[in-house]
């Protein structure tokens, strides 16, 4: 049996781990040692499981791999934002970027190989939507990342719709936060959404994650010209969703809002967001529009996303300016893969 067509460990929760070592008939502490290796010393192989006998660590090589797979490629911004290419299991590959910050170093990872939400000033979105990730093939970006050690926070905004692959994203997290797994706090992780309003709700109620909600435009039709998923998971009963929860206190609810010139940098806009946002407890956070190749939209000017954020103050929403990162590689999600799928595309010409 070749690696590829072994069953990863990455991925496992501590149950499927003594599960494993059941079926194998090994001893049950034999899977605890075996989470210790995987999500404490993050090893590559499993012939790097020492204090496992050589006997258990080839019975357990036959069917199993640690399920880790380096980078395939990546760009380095002058600003040390770095964009990573992931090869995933099925064979396709997804974009993660490092973001560091003083103290702070934030991994964007994907959820998704594509995306099927279309939203028009995405690259993902004109890719399509090719398949899901597995829990593997999330963690991955995170045990794979030559700079892991340094996280402090991940955030769930590159490829794809979280809350359109729900389970696979809710057992990354929760092995990012169990006591057997990484052990971090759910405040270091922030999971974004375009508003699959029923799965979101299925989150709140499985998740103590953060909640990023990608608004964009505060007018449905506008934000469906824009984003077609507003058809089919309509921003106000999300909004209704969320006021009625009592879930804000426990965690932070943010809306990332793309500013386009021309499009929804307006004092009508501004005063928009105040009504539908004033009354919740939340951030929103002010992003320039980064530029892609063949697109209409172009990003505000640093004028006008002033005036926004001010306004937005005034009125009681707490409102920050996102400082623009990695534009020389262009960051915004999408890009590399992109360019990685013509390439194969001319190879097999």
């Amino acid at each position: 049996m070749n690696s590829t067509s072994k069953m990863p460990l990455l991925g496992m929760t501590a149950d499927e781990l003594q599960s494993v070592c059941t079926s194998l008939g090994m001893p049950s502490y034999t899977a605890r040692q075996i989470s210790g290796w995987i999500y404490g010393r993050r090893v590559t192989d499993i012939s790097q499981m020492t204090n496992l006998s050589m006997r258990h660590r080839e019975m357990l090589a036959r069917d199993y791999c640690v399920g880790c797979m380096p980078h395939a490629d990546r760009m380095c911004s002058v600003d040390g934002t770095v964009k990573y290419l992931f090869p995933t299991q099925s064979g396709h590959f997804v974009e993660s970027v490092f973001i560091p910050d003083g103290d702070r170093a934030t991994l964007c990872v994907s959820s998704q190989v594509g995306c099927r939400m279309g939203c028009r000033f995405c690259m993902t979105g004109r890719q399509g939507f090719h398949g899901q990730l597995t829990a593997t093939d999330i963690l991955n970006q995170i045990y794979s990342l030559p700079e892991s050690e340094r996280l402090t926070n991940v955030v769930f905004m590159g490829q794809g719709e979280p809350m359109d692959n729900l389970e696979p994203v809710l057992r990354a997290t929760s092995l990012l936060t169990a006591s057997y797994g990484w052990g971090w706090s759910p405040k270091r992780i922030t999971v974004s959404t375009v508003g699959v309003r029923r799965h979101v709700e299925e989150f709140l109620d499985r998740s103590e994650c953060h909640l990023a909600v990608s608004l964009h435009n505060p007018f449905p039709e506008e934000r469906k010209a824009m984003m077609p998923a507003e058809g089919g998971y309509g921003l106000m009963d999300l909004l209704a969703l969320l006021r009625r929860r009592d879930w804000i206190h426990q965690r932070r609810l943010s809306f990332e809002y793309i500013v386009f010139a021309g499009l929804n940098d307006t004092e009508a806009h501004a005063r928009q967001l105040v009504r539908l946002l004033s009354p919740m407890e939340c951030r929103v956070n002010l992003i320039r529009f980064h530029d892609i190749p063949d697109s209409p939209y172009q990003g505000a000017s640093e004028e006008k996303m002033v005036a926004l954020r001010d306004y937005l103050t005034r009125h009681g929403v707490t409102t920050t300016i996102r400082a623009s990162r990695g534009q020389d590689i262009y960051a915004a999600c999408g890009l590399l893969s992109t360019a990685h799928q013509e390439e194969e595309r001319q190879k097999m010409k």
